[in-house]
């Protein structure tokens, strides 16, 4: 497990608009709850409460990575009607202490899903 810090700094803030996430036509996820995760070098990732996407669209996944900030990630795949995405979402369910704000939440992949609004 490795700190953030100046060399590899990670903020989380809340996100000040509103978030929809769209796939098939309709919005899978929908929330003005939004966390914004900016970590050195890497585009900004939003967050959303698992809570605030549809239940039926998010399905498991085997995949798995590890980041050395963030701790183990668990990927979903994503289903709205007909459209299917594979590890199109991922989560840190049991979050390093720097980054356990994000516990809870989900983040999807803008290249898997038909648009990310914010």
């Amino acid at each position: 497990m490795r700190e953030p810090g100046p060399s590899h700094p990670i903020t989380i803030t809340p996100h000040p608009t509103p978030v929809r996430v769209r796939l098939g036509g309709r919005i899978v996820a929908e929330t003005r709850r939004a966390l914004k995760l900016c970590e050195a070098g890497y585009d900004p990732v939003l967050y959303l409460p698992r809570e605030d996407v549809a239940a039926d669209a998010l399905g498991p996944n085997p995949k798995r990575t590890f980041c050395p900030y963030k701790g183990e990630a668990f990927y979903f795949d994503l289903t709205a009607g007909s459209a299917t995405r594979e590890a199109a979402a991922w989560s840190y369910e049991n979050p390093f202490p720097a980054v356990a704000r994000i516990r809870g939440h989900v983040a999807f992949y803008p290249d898997r899903v038909d648009a990310i609004e914010a």
